[in-house]
């Protein structure tokens, strides 16, 4: 895994050493991605440069260079991540005769063999992996921009001072001379909605990512001007199409070894590597599984990492030792305490170079510090709960469907009338009858998300309610960003399908590639740790669109086939307990350690000068959070993170 930059200038230059220069000055904003290497290529009749960070992983010798050029010498490449199927590649080329003389044994040479082969589209057609790559074409004079179909690796790209520029990370971007791009109010409001700046937008205006299973071609056209063509060369909306036309016709104990069967596949190509490879593991269900399916594959132990908490209401480590210990594992625990916890927050704006609020960032950033220590790579369970159906929304939003609408508008007037404190009370008085495994954490909180979409017409509006955080974002004259929101989630396609079948594929689309991968990448990255995700295998993924709902869901409860898999691995009673997520005692932090910088960040002056929030809506809020007469906690974090953001942006 890698840092990428580069940018394509209209005006050419004769000096190839100041577009060189400058390249690697873009680069090494982004070291971090790469701390073993770096490089820079131009061209400068064309006036392209690349500029590259390596963190080597695959092929540690100088030959894994980069930027790279092909063997013919037409394409010329800066690559972020893996192509787990490289050597399968280099064995179809050789089989074929094509095979130019190999240098060494890295999937990038294997990728620009399979491009001089194949075409680009022909060559990502049989990538097996998770990438950001720009490829330029010396015949054609195209650069080639493309992401990895899940969206794993990140990719940025614009216009600053007349260059059309490009890199893994804003911090890219912001250091090539003239960089001044505004903060995009519509963006602002989608990202105080949704906790994170969805693609294809970014929090600057006239800069976007790149979308997931996306092509773009940049040409300069004889005007001067640059044109950029992006297409789509994975869809994933067909696939869940397919899965639907020809389900899986078998029944749950064959699902269950052919899951065993492509998990095996995905996690043995994740685990190939020159250097450690290791795993987290937080006890739950897809760590679990991942790290069982590692330790079948492995000849020695596999080494595993799990932080600890102070708090026992967020510790999860006892669990992850119970797991590590069946499994035979080489397991190392860090417990970490408050104050710890803590001192990551003011690292979290310059760490993710956008506003990003997902509060599980700062445990995130503490096991990847951890694991690094020990290993260069790290396998993750990320991706379990969208495939296979593991999140509340999910069971709830089949429950839902079942009553009549009036009946559940009637339900949600009613809750909605509520104080938050009593509906709150009065739900966790309900859940003490349950069972441990059907209750759920923050129960008032849920409560308010829940009452206000009792009625929704349909899965979208559903949807789009239960992931807001904020109702009518606090920003002004911001109409036109709220109908944004909507757009955004009508904008996805697919079969008819059911309430929780349409939240999985909303949340493939949203949620998994801009919220938990930029959350994992940012995290991990920041302190030069490659993570992979054998669940996001897209074999693996079409896969799972195939298998019927009750595959997934069934009495109550989401992952029935993972659950059932991981029976065979370790004993349910480790695992059965209620779903907890990577969570920080956010709210106490608020009203205690972190009160004194949130107050700062959220002062009405201060919110009234930029302008960009609506400071006596905020300020209330956070009143009734410090006084306890509501957990604002989502709401809030938000404000902050993008304040927080915004102060460190500033030159």
């Amino acid at each position: 895994m890698c840092g990428i930059a580069g940018f394509l200038d209209p005006r050419g230059s004769s000096d190839r050493a100041t577009l060189e220069t400058t390249a690697r000055a873009m680069a090494r904003a982004i070291a971090h991605r790469g701390p073993d290497d770096e490089g820079a290529w131009a061209d400068p009749d064309a006036g392209i440069a690349l500029g590259h960070r390596r963190l080597a992983v695959v092929d540690l010798s100088p030959e894994g260079h980069q930027p790279m050029a092909s063997a013919s010498g037409r394409y010329m490449i800066a690559f972020n991540g893996e192509v787990y199927n490289h050597a399968a590649i280099r064995a179809e080329i050789e089989s074929a005769g094509d095979a130019p003389r190999w240098r060494g044994h890295s999937d990038t040479e294997a990728m620009l063999a399979a491009i001089e082969r194949w075409g680009v589209d022909g060559a990502l057609a049989r990538f097996n992996g998770m990438f950001a790559f720009a490829l330029w074409d010396r015949e054609t004079r195209t650069l080639h921009l493309a992401r990895d179909r899940m969206g794993e690796k990140p990719l940025y790209y614009g216009e600053v001072a007349g260059r059309f520029v490009f890199g893994s990370e804003m911090k890219a971007l912001r250091a090539l001379p003239g960089f001044d791009r505004p903060v995009d109010r519509e963006a602002l409001a989608l990202y105080l909605r949704f906790a994170y700046v969805p693609s294809p937008r970014s929090i600057h205006a006239g800069i976007a990512k790149l979308p997931p299973a996306t092509r773009a071609e940049v040409r300069v056209a004889e005007n001067g001007r640059i044109g950029v063509a992006t297409h789509r060369y994975w869809d994933l909306d067909a696939v869940a199409r397919a899965g639907r036309t020809a389900p899986f016709a078998g029944d749950a104990a064959e699902a269950r070894a052919e899951l065993s069967r492509r998990l095996e596949r995905s996690v043995g190509l994740r685990m190939v590597a020159d250097v450690p490879v290791g795993a987290f593991l937080s006890g739950g269900v897809d760590s679990s599984l991942v790290v069982a399916v590692m330790q079948k594959l492995s000849a020695r132990p596999v080494r595993t990492f799990t932080i600890g908490f102070d708090d026992p209401a967020y510790d999860e480590a006892p669990f992850a030792r119970d797991v590590a210990r069946h499994l035979g594992t080489d397991h190392t625990e860090v417990y970490v305490g408050g104050r710890e916890a803590l001192d990551v927050v003011p690292m979290l704006p310059r760490m993710y170079d956008e506003p990003f609020a997902d509060p599980s960032q700062v445990p995130t950033f503490l096991v990847s510090r951890i694991a690094r220590a020990h290993v260069t790579v790290s396998l993750s369970g990320d991706a379990g709960d969208e495939l296979f159906a593991g999140y509340e929304r999910y069971v709830r939003s089949e429950r839902l469907a079942r009553l009549p609408a009036a009946l559940r508008r009637a339900g949600g007037a009613l809750l909605s009338a509520s104080s938050p404190a009593r509906a709150g009370a009065l739900l966790d008085a309900a859940q003490r009858a349950l069972p441990r495994r059907l209750r759920f954490a923050r129960p008032a909180e849920k409560l308010a998300k829940l009452a206000p979409v009792l009625g929704a017409a349909d899965a979208r509006t559903l949807y789009e309610g239960l992931v807001t955080q904020w109702r009518g974002a606090p920003v002004p004259a911001s109409a036109r960003a709220e109908a944004a929101a909507p757009g955004l989630l009508s904008a996805i396609g697919g079969p008819a399908l059911d309430y929780a079948s349409w939240m999985m594929l909303a949340d493939q689309h949203t949620y998994l590639p801009d919220d938990i991968l930029v959350k994992v990448d940012r995290a991990a990255m920041a302190v030069a740790l490659e993570t992979r995700v054998p669940l996001l295998d897209h074999d693996l993924v079409a896969w799972a669109w195939s298998l019927p709902l009750g595959l997934k869901l069934r009495e109550g409860r989401g992952k029935f086939l993972l659950r059932t898999l991981l029976d065979e691995h370790v004993p349910r009673a480790m695992i059965d307990r209620p779903k907890r997520g990577f969570a920080v005692p956010l709210a106490a932090w608020l009203r205690g350690p972190l009160r004194d910088w949130a107050a700062q960040l959220l002062d009405p002056a201060r919110l009234a000068k930029e302008g960009y929030l609506d400071a006596e809506r905020v300020g209330h809020l956070w009143r009734e959070h410090l006084a306890g007469l509501r957990d604002a906690q989502d709401e809030l974090w938000t404000v902050l993170c993008f304040e927080a953001w915004l102060a460190d942006a500033r030159p």
